[in-house]
């Protein structure tokens, strides 16, 4: 899993409250179990019309917004079902960072899983957020894991509060396969040696 330390990048403005996880990548894109591709689909029934064009007015459509890394999002982003193909999607285009003032759980410890920093802030702080995303090409916003501030275009900061353990998975690129070689490597290293040396043949 890629790391997750400072990410400067152009901010996408997505208020829409209580955008669940089949808006984000709906049901007929699950059928894969490869973490690429998705990216394509997207927000898919929001993206494109009933022929495949692309809708003008769709944010992620819009000149300014096409390589967003960071989406600031409505409230209770990422409800409905728990699928882990919605942080897939949102990685696999190029979203690193999702900001609102909710998230549904499983949603919200997928992203950890999968390399993306969710951040919750107040309503206040939202707004001013959404208001420097709606910037166009000049929406660019600083988001530190390490100091834990989102720095906006004005040079304004806001600070935001993330658990620790959450935290160090995301510094060290550590998903739970990471995670386990990390806690029980000599563990495994001296299982390996012990059955190399009783069962040379296998």
């Amino acid at each position: 899993m890629e790391k997750f330390t400072t990410l400067t990048g152009n901010a996408a403005p997505m208020p829409l409250v209580n955008i669940d996880t089949d808006m984000i990548i709906p049901k007929q894109f699950l059928k894969t179990i490869k973490r690429t591709g998705l990216g394509a689909n997207l927000f898919d029934e929001m993206r494109f019309d009933r022929d495949g064009n692309e809708v003008e007015d769709f944010v992620l459509n819009q000149p300014a917004y096409r390589s967003a890394e960071i989406l600031v999002a409505g409230d209770n982003f990422g409800c409905g079902s728990s699928r882990e193909h919605a942080p897939w999607a949102l990685l696999d285009f190029g979203i690193r960072c999702v900001i609102s003032t909710s998230f549904a759980d499983i949603f919200y410890n997928n992203c950890f899983k999968n390399g993306i920093l969710p951040v919750v802030v107040t309503p206040e702080e939202h707004e001013k957020l959404m208001e420097d995303a709606e910037r166009g090409s000049n929406a660019t916003l600083t988001v530190d894991l390490v100091s834990q501030t989102i720095k906006g275009p004005d040079g304004g900061e806001i600070s935001f509060e993330v658990d620790a353990f959450k935290k160090h998975c995301l510094l060290n690129g550590l998903d739970d396969i990471g995670l386990t070689i990390e806690s029980a490597a000599d563990a495994i290293d001296a299982y390996e040696a012990k059955a190399s040396a009783t069962r040379p043949w296998v």
